[in-house]
């Protein structure tokens, strides 16, 4: 007789992620790299051992996975389900209080431009959306997040709710730009902006797109992004805004 399962155990899942130091983890990998415990030891504050510990019960719980090259470990999220989840809890969540310079100006950085796992996020992402829709290339939506309409951005269909679709004159510009037009859209609720910006395989498209040419570049640590010099005037012409 096949066991029965009971309901979801989203106490024991909230459990997980609710220590402070296993939550600094999960925002360490959102932007989808994988990266080494004692790296993510440094974003938790915490000592390589204690680290050890948090990451393994992460993994238990389904929410890291673990890689091994060579000799060493990495860790990453398990997917785009954990990094949707992680950017939906940062998006009911108060902001952290700033203590030192270096939280205000990661705070800056992160607000300005980051991943959401592997598309981009921040004003980066919102405003890419926003001109993309105010050059008639995206079509379905204004690119702004309405709480007041029950039927849109639904916690039950994150990113599914307003149909958006690439235009002809969309189609073709993303095409010279290197990005296949036929790729699926998704967007997300940004948590800082209140916005959307562009998920699912199109989104990450135009990042990786971006990172190919040298428009944007990672963080060595966190999941900030810097516009380069390049970027910022590829973007104004391609996109039509300045970043």
């Amino acid at each position: 007789m096949r066991a029965v399962k009971g309901d979801a155990d989203i106490a024991g899942l909230a459990a997980v992620v609710a220590e402070p130091a296993r939550a600094r983890v999960l925002l360490a990998l959102a932007d989808g790299r994988a990266l080494p415990a004692s790296v993510l030891a440094s974003e938790a504050g915490v000592a390589r051992s204690t680290a050890s510990e948090h990451l393994a019960r992460l993994v238990d719980a389904g929410l890291v996975s673990v890689e091994r090259h060579g000799r060493h470990r990495y860790h990453r999220l398990a997917g785009a389900h954990v990094g949707e989840l992680v950017e939906t809890l940062a998006r009911h969540a108060r902001p952290a209080p700033i203590r030192s310079l270096r939280d205000g100006s990661r705070a800056q950085a992160l607000r300005a431009a980051r991943t959401c796992y592997d598309h981009l996020a921040g004003r980066l992402g919102t405003d890419l959306m926003a001109a993309m829709i105010a050059a008639g290339m995206l079509t379905g939506g204004d690119g702004a997040f309405d709480p007041a309409h029950a039927r849109r951005d639904r916690l039950s269909a994150p990113g599914r709710d307003l149909d958006y679709t690439l235009t002809a004159a969309g189609a073709e510009r993303l095409a010279r730009f290197g990005v296949d037009p036929g790729l699926r859209i998704r967007y997300c609720v940004d948590w800082s902006e209140q916005r959307h910006h562009l998920a699912g395989p199109l989104g990450a498209a135009l990042c990786t797109r971006m990172l190919e040419l040298g428009w944007i570049r990672r963080h060595d640590r966190h999941r900030a992004l810097a516009v380069t010099p390049d970027g910022a005037a590829g973007i104004e012409r391609v996109f039509g805004f300045a970043p």
